[in-house]
């Protein structure tokens, strides 16, 4: 948090000094990111997931200052990476529920932000914004190029998206292989223990089928 905060504090400072639009962008995506801190892990320190968030505990403090440069920033028609970034990140910070996210504003943010900084990880998250917007399976066909491609094979992030799109989609037993995947590949403890849990509910349901 100490680390988090300077960060913002430098971000300020490089805004007031070079009020370049990309400045005014990254300082709007740290505030925006720090915003949803507190509700990113529980007691225990397990994820939880966006959707999950209570959003109530959201710094509005935050968000409100990462909107108003975000705004400010749209008004140059200069979007770079960071600025594309944190137009994604303040859609999710506007939607007051996870399913009145505007899914179709954060796809085409995506859509501008790979063609101008092509990459797999751009990409992966794309595919996800699809999905949420056109359903599991327009995710996954998407996916599934960028791993045909031999890219992100060893992500495991990757593999998590798949099989969670799966899961959304009732494929069950393809959605624990891809769960495996991702353990097998995850290094940190609490990603290791949700793909562990995400693996225990799919063995309860594959064992009623």
């Amino acid at each position: 948090a100490d680390i988090s905060r300077e960060a913002i504090r430098l971000g300020r400072l490089l805004v007031e000094l070079l009020p370049d639009p990309e400045a005014i962008g990254l300082l709007a995506l740290m505030l925006l990111q720090e915003s949803r801190r507190l509700t990113r892990v529980d007691a225990d320190g397990d994820i939880v997931l966006l959707e999950d968030q209570d959003r109530t505990r959201w710094n509005r403090d935050d968000i409100n200052e990462g909107l108003q440069l975000i705004f400010r920033v749209m008004s140059t028609r200069q979007l770079g990476v960071y600025s594309l970034q944190a137009a994604i990140a303040a859609e999710h910070a506007r939607a007051p529920t996870a399913a009145a996210t505007n899914w179709r504003q954060i796809a085409a943010l995506y859509d501008a932000l790979l063609a101008i900084h092509p990459s797999p990880i751009i990409e992966l998250n794309r595919a996800v914004a699809v999905a949420m917007r056109d359903g599991p399976e327009a995710g996954l066909n998407l996916i599934q190029a960028i791993l045909d491609r031999g890219e992100l094979a060893e992500y495991h992030l990757c593999h998590a998206a798949l099989a969670d799109l799966y899961r959304r989609a009732d494929r069950y037993a393809e959605a624990h292989d891809c769960y495996a995947r991702a353990l097998e590949l995850a290094g940190q403890e609490p990603e290791r223990r949700f793909l562990h849990m995400r693996l225990q509910d799919l063995h309860k349901i594959l064992e009623t089928e």
